[in-house]
């Protein structure tokens, strides 16, 4: 899986940074990081969550085996659920806790929030440095 979004508008015309940031990689990262954040929000209204659990999650945020998720895929055919299994897989410790209470919308609806974000700071900073 590469670090960078793939399409023939951004290899002709996006920078570096725009497209490591619409990238796989980055896309899925976020989910992980909303699943984090979410466990963090749980354990501090008094659910089941362990610190063990949100450590070994954090522990892992960037090492996505996007192998492993196109077999849950395939398996399961929805892209959350195989991520979730992904995620479980190397963090089986909080793999009970990785969605609790969540739905898909909750990683893919903040996620493009949290990108979107990202990408207004980008034209920004360069809107700014053009001016």
């Amino acid at each position: 899986m590469t670090t960078e979004y793939v399409s023939p508008l951004v290899e002709r015309f996006a920078t570096k940074e725009m497209a490591r940031l619409w990238s796989a990689q980055s896309k899925f990262s976020t989910w992980r990081k909303c699943w984090i954040a979410l466990a963090e929000a749980e354990r501090e209204l008094g659910l089941p969550v362990t610190d063990d659990q949100i450590a070994e999650m954090r522990a892992h945020v960037d090492d996505i085996d996007f192998e492993a998720a196109a077999r849950f895929e395939r398996e399961t055919r929805h892209d959350v659920m195989a991520h979730i299994h992904a995620f479980g897989v190397v963090a089986p410790l909080a793999k009970p806790i990785i969605h609790l209470g969540a739905t898909s919308c909750y990683v893919t609806d903040n996620t493009d929030l949290i990108l979107l974000r990202e990408a207004l700071n980008i034209v920004l900073s360069k809107a700014v440095n053009v001016l």
